[in-house]
């Protein structure tokens, strides 16, 4: 069944508008290639990216395997990518290009294929489309090719953006990851802290019900929650006694100066890090710090990271406490319900604290044996 033209645009908004909403890159390359698969009726699709460099072509929306790869020189795709035209084959054995060890290792058999390089806006090569086989077994026509090519531009663009971003994305972690190193070595006695409260609050998110995307960000920017003690002098951070009160007015200020680094950029894990930095001592009762934010004016990650980040500092060892016993953490957990802590966050945690327990003990502190930590 071939569409007219006005079926033709639906089909492509309804298609855009379902892959712009999609915030994992894997799932939006698989998106697309269901759109190239639809389009013309194909029972498969493959997007496949163009490694100019190493001479490669790889995918990973290719069904019956994570990633592939191959040779540039290789197969029918290899064809299309070095000469720059696309191709219809309806009968692949027959092609000298051919190359069935896919169909060999999966069992599919390919009977016929489509395929339509595709392009950046130099018009250089940057991988292809590939449509194999019809659900109606019916060939492949020159409408098929031309319906490709349109979204092959759509295709082309948005992947070049998923790819831009995951660059951005990468260098974001690795500037908080150097952030990191100089806290670190800011507050040597909390070893393995940030890690456990990144996935504290990667639990804490999935079981609230966030999409997989805020998972990865609170999970992510949940590392950046004490950043600002950098601006805070070391005669307080290692205080082995209690503080004064100046001293304490004192180290409230890091959630301000941890917003202030990162409140001005325009990037999501660094927005969020913002907040995350500035209200992770906001109390639901509204008695926290800086602001006095209550309930539900706490961002959501602001609250995972408050009980996240106050679990992992009651059942470690710093310079001025010891640990409690787990007993103890979550009667006071408890009893922290709709003050401290948002309550349905507290029933979830309490609900899975076995999960909580089994991260801690993953990743003690090397200062903290477990038969310290079975004795308080």
């Amino acid at each position: 069944m071939r569409r007219n033209p006005k079926e033709l645009l639906e089909f492509i908004f309804k298609h855009m508008a379902l892959i712009t909403a999609i915030y994992d890159n894997n799932e939006m390359l698989k998106a697309l290639a269901n759109m190239g698969r639809d389009i013309v009726h194909g029972e498969r699709c493959t997007i496949w990216l163009f490694d100019a460099r190493k001479q490669l072509l790889f995918s990973n929306t290719a069904d019956g395997y994570d990633t592939i790869s191959m040779s540039s020189n290789e197969g029918i795709v290899g064809s299309v990518v070095n000469s720059g035209e696309p191709v219809i084959i309806n009968n692949a054995a027959k092609d000298e290009h051919f190359d069935n060890s896919f169909d060999r290792t999966t069992g599919f058999v390919t009977k016929k294929m489509i395929v339509v390089p595709t392009r950046d806006n130099q018009q250089q090569i940057t991988g292809a489309i590939q449509v194999i086989n019809t659900v109606d077994e019916s060939d492949f026509t020159g409408d098929d090719l031309n319906n490709l090519k349109l979204i092959s531009v759509y295709i082309s663009e948005t992947i070049k953006t998923t790819l831009l971003l995951e660059e951005i994305e990468a260098n974001q972690k690795e500037l908080m990851y150097t952030f990191n190193i100089i806290a670190d070595k800011r507050s040597k006695e909390t070893g393995n802290h940030l890690k456990r409260v990144s996935l504290y609050s990667r639990e804490l998110a999935q079981l609230i019900g966030l999409s997989p995307y805020e998972c990865d960000i609170v999970a992510d920017a949940s590392t950046m929650h004490d950043i600002g003690k950098i601006a805070i002098p070391d005669a307080i951070l290692e205080k082995p006694a209690k503080l004064t009160d100046e001293e304490y007015e004192i180290i409230k200020n890091h959630t301000v100066y941890g917003y202030e680094m990162f409140a001005r950029s325009k990037r999501r894990l660094l927005q969020s890090s913002a907040i995350i930095a500035h209200e992770h001592h906001e109390k639901y009762d509204g008695t926290g710090y800086p602001r006095g934010l209550i309930g539900e004016d706490i961002h959501i990650f602001g609250r995972i990271v408050a009980l996240a980040d106050v679990f992992d500092a009651l059942a470690s060892k710093r310079i001025y406490k010891e640990s409690w016993s787990y007993e103890d953490i979550f009667g006071y957990i408890g009893e922290q319900r709709g003050k401290h802590f948002d309550p349905m966050l507290v029933d979830l945690f309490l609900e899975h604290k076995e999960t909580f327990i089994n991260i801690h003990e993953q990743l003690r502190d090397e200062s903290e044996t477990p038969e310290e930590k079975e004795c308080t």
